[in-house]
């Protein structure tokens, strides 16, 4: 009995480093959102407005890493990891519309990623963040926190 509740409490690890490990690659593209250059490859692109989309997707995309890598209403952060995923899929890496084969592969691999990372999205928005996050230790009861201490 004493082996299954350390394999429990173990598991709590692996969610937490999934976690974190997930939402890096959003934080750090974010930055990306406030440049020149991605705001004209986001016209090229044909978005619609995009010197203010651009820059509003990089918060959008911040704010949901952020969310994750805290455990901060991560649910709600992953949701705005699927705003953000899903139109810039379809719009920025549309390999069907694309005739070199080589960026015809590399738009197709970079589709593959946001349709991976959708999904992975939509498991946090599903289970939660975790043991280990914000959100676990705010649902904790007042007076559980008090034993703890």
């Amino acid at each position: 009995m004493q082996q299954s509740r350390s394999r429990v409490d173990d598991t709590r690890y692996l969610a937490f480093a999934g976690r974190q490990l997930f939402s890096v690659i959003f934080i750090i593209a974010s930055a990306g959102h406030f440049t020149s250059g991605t705001i004209a490859l986001a016209m090229q692109h044909g978005v619609p407005m995009a010197s203010l989309l651009v820059p509003v997707s990089g918060l959008i995309a911040l704010a949901g890493g952020l969310s994750l890598l805290f455990g901060y209403r991560a649910k709600l952060g992953a949701w705005l990891l699927v705003l953000f995923l899903v139109p810039v899929t379809l719009t920025i890496h549309n390999f069907w519309a694309v005739s070199d084969p080589i960026m015809f592969q590399i738009q197709l691999t970079l589709f593959m990623r946001n349709v991976l990372l959708i999904g992975g999205a939509l498991l946090v928005a599903y289970y939660g963040a975790g043991e280990l996050s914000l959100d676990a230790y705010m649902d904790r009861p007042v007076m559980e926190l008090d034993c703890a201490a």
